[in-house]
């Protein structure tokens, strides 16, 4: 699908976001889009501006930025994120890819329930100059969460919900980390983090579903191949489209979780 990139008119610019989609691998193109640059004080983002019943929603793609196929470790998250609260959302959904290391089916997708941070040189805060603990006990919108449960419940589709761990990339893991990782988490991918963290900084609404593309590095005999990931991203990127929309759309308007009170408190 080619993206139709039109400038925006300035009654388009003021239209309200119902919700921002952060894209990954193989969320890089979308008919019907128009597109903008949201500038940020840490960089201009891409943004992609439609129409979601009736509803309007922006798309960022994380691995499009001023070179495309922007590698996990090189991401602007701080940019991505601060311009989806530039563009007035409150909610953000964000999509993964990952390997599994419980042997979900490939396919198949997975509702992030909380998250382990193996990453190691990436930027994790806005708050460079100011000491706030952030509280991530819930690290991902209970709202958000159950409207895509809800949407892949109604469309008869199983999934789990499950542990994330993130990892710094660009390489794939060792057998040896697998092993270890597994103990404590149910899949690995390596965009997810710092962006939750961000989310919750700036008190935006931020979950996840991810698709498990393969199965981690060593939970096989064969050679994991960027192809097969990007084969199985396309055979459920449909699907995934039409979850995300169904949940966008049922999200309460007025947010009654406490995601928006999770710098309150925070501040030494």
């Amino acid at each position: 699908m080619q993206i139709q990139k039109e400038r925006l008119n300035q009654q388009e610019q003021d239209s309200e976001i119902s919700a921002v989609i952060l894209g990954g691998v193989g969320f890089t193109s979308f008919e019907d889009c128009k597109s903008r640059t949201t500038r940020t004080p840490y960089g201009n983002v891409n943004t992609y501006i439609c129409e979601m019943k009736k509803l309007q929603i922006a798309i960022i793609p994380r691995h499009v930025g001023t070179k495309k196929n922007t590698p996990p470790h090189r991401i602007n998250y701080r940019a991505n994120l601060w311009a989806a609260k530039e563009l007035g959302a409150k909610r953000v959904i964000s999509t993964n890819s990952v390997g599994t290391m419980k042997n979900h089916p490939i396919g198949s997708f997975v509702i992030l329930d909380d998250f382990l941070d193996f990453t190691r040189n990436r930027v994790s805060t806005f708050f460079d100059n100011e000491t706030v603990h952030v509280d991530m006990v819930k690290p991902y919108c209970p709202e958000i969460k159950k409207c895509l449960s809800n949407s892949l419940e109604k469309r008869g589709i199983e999934y789990d919900e499950g542990i994330y761990i993130c990892t710094e990339g660009p390489r794939f893991e060792t057998r040896a980390e697998i092993n270890m990782m597994r103990q404590f988490g149910d899949v690995v991918g390596m965009t997810g983090v710092p962006e939750v963290i961000l989310a919750k900084e700036l008190e935006l609404c931020y979950a996840s579903i991810c698709t498990v593309t393969n199965c981690a590095c060593g939970m096989s005999d064969e050679k994991l191949t960027v192809d097969e990931v990007i084969e199985t991203l396309k055979g459920v990127q449909n699907v995934l489209f039409g979850v995300i929309s169904d949940a966008i759309s049922n999200i309460p308007v007025e947010r009654e979780c406490m995601c928006c009170y999770a710098t309150k408190g925070a501040r030494l």
